[in-house]
């Protein structure tokens, strides 16, 4: 043991249904506890179950009301929800700013939720290095569906697509979001287009001009026809539709093969971040850290290139 938690009851708790075990393990995840590499190996054995649904979507579109909306869905089928909200960090606390868990207080007093913001930690895609982990944390705790609810700025509606099972991209009549979608490439990482405030005007518009465009893309034969779904998540309108949709996404997944594809994918991408990340840890180390300024002297005045640098870095650590 270190620091005094014991990882396999820890771990037992989450799986008990716990959710202060469940926050305990995200919390040792987010610190980067020594403890990491114990834990993941601990709940490796029990995770690959859960449905990962990323949502995603520009600010305003209501991410945080349709994901409550969402979950209220879900929790009628009786499956069990687990809510990763990843929120901006504050430069100075490293903390989550938006506390979108705010937003989805309805469903506070039920214990087959269970709701977490998470800080991006100044990450530039806007998903943490530790985002893969602590949904491995709720997927091995027995939740059948984790929603990861991206902050819709940056590079996160692409990553969204590296961790989630199914992504579902949201837009909002009268924001531009058809063109903006376009050009954001978002169009090739939507699995499930939604319209939200579909009762306002414009929206079928936006539903046929998001149509005109998927179509113009070709699809291999056999592959995922992404549908658009349009709600009005305050009034929990085209919800049960939506559902539905993300049901036949990941049945058609599995069946197709798509779905190892992306979880392979997500692994390797996990693996390479994780061997970075250790070899960062390696040039903070006293000895790697005046190797990397003295190499980076060489290489601005020109004494070295590099490639060359880089290989006496690395032969170093």
């Amino acid at each position: 043991m270190v620091r005094g938690v014991d990882v396999d009851e820890l771990v037992a708790q989450a799986r008990e249904g716990h959710p202060r075990a469940v926050a305990r393990l995200i919390s040792l995840v987010e610190d980067d506890s020594p403890q990491l590499r114990e834990i993941m190996a601990a709940l490796t054995p029990y995770s690959g179950h859960a449905h990962v649904v990323g949502v995603t979507g520009s600010p305003g579109v209501g991410k945080s009301t349709s994901t409550s909306a969402l979950i209220a869905e879900f929790r009628k089928q009786g499956k069990r929800v687990g809510v990763l909200a990843v929120d901006p960090s504050s430069p100075f606390s490293g903390g989550a700013l938006l506390g979108d868990r705010i937003r989805m207080q309805d469903h506070a007093a039920d214990d087959g939720v269970y709701i977490r913001s998470m800080a991006s930690r100044g990450h530039l895609g806007g998903l943490s290095w530790s985002t893969p982990q602590a949904l491995r944390v709720l997927d091995a705790a027995g939740f059948d569906v984790v929603v990861l609810e991206t902050v819709g700025v940056g590079q996160s509606e692409i990553e969204v697509l590296g961790v989630a099972d199914t992504v579902l991209v949201l837009l909002a009549p009268g924001m531009g979001d058809g063109i903006q979608a376009a050009k954001a490439g978002i169009l090739e990482i939507g699995d499930i287009f939604v319209v939200n405030k579909a009762d306002r005007d414009g929206a079928r518009a936006t539903s046929r001009e998001l149509r005109h465009m998927i179509n113009l893309g070709e699809r291999p034969e056999g592959s995922w026809k992404a549908p658009i779904v349009l709600t009005v998540a305050t009034k929990s309108e085209g919800l049960d539709k939506l559902a539905s949709e993300i049901d036949a996404h990941f049945e058609w997944a599995k069946q197709s093969g798509a779905l190892d594809v992306r979880r392979t994918k997500r692994a390797r991408d996990e693996i390479e971040a994780i061997a970075l990340a250790q070899l960062r840890k390696r040039f903070g180390q006293v000895g790697d850290a005046e190797l990397l300024d003295e190499l980076a002297g060489q290489v601005s005045g020109a004494k070295k290139d590099p490639y060359t640098a880089v290989d006496e870095l690395l032969a170093a650590t």
